[in-house]
């Protein structure tokens, strides 16, 4: 088995941190739902201002609120205005790779969904994979090259 993107909020800000709470990511359930987030499911967070990166589960704020608010301990990993990356995951089988298709909203300042992604993988004929990401309307978007392809 292996540890595989289920879904992912890009670039969401952070606009609360309440370290007195019990712990957890509070998040509105409408960007949950859109990606396929469920609550008290388990989420790693990366802080893109300050490189922090935690571990924690979601629970749902109000509907239709663009919150995201970072709970007990994970208050001291952001602050009010961070950007974030919240990613959940999920076990399978490597061949299984290609029946994943993983959604990922972008988001802008106000936390408002900018653009809505779908990440998924091919088979290709030699036992490799290629690796594919489509816009809502199913266009596919450039994938960046690595560095050494760029050159």
């Amino acid at each position: 088995m292996r540890k595989v993107l289920a879904a992912k909020l890009h670039g969401i800000h952070v606009t609360e941190a309440n370290l007195h709470y019990h712990g957890s990511i509070t998040l509105d359930p409408d960007h949950c739902q859109d990606a396929g987030i469920l609550p008290m499911e388990f989420v790693e967070i990366w802080n893109k201002n300050s490189g922090a990166r935690i571990s924690t589960y979601v629970i749902f704020g109000a509907r239709g609120s663009r919150c995201c608010v970072l709970n007990g301990a994970a208050a001291r990993t952001c602050q009010v205005g961070d950007q974030i990356i919240v990613c959940s995951s999920q076990y399978l089988d490597g061949a299984r790779i290609v029946d994943l298709r993983p959604k990922i909203l972008a988001f802008d300042r106000d936390n408002r969904v900018v653009d809505r992604l779908t990440y998924s993988v091919k088979a290709d004929s030699v036992g490799g994979h290629h690796f594919e990401i489509a816009d809502e309307k199913g266009d596919l978007k450039p994938v960046p090259l690595r560095a050494a392809e760029s050159n």
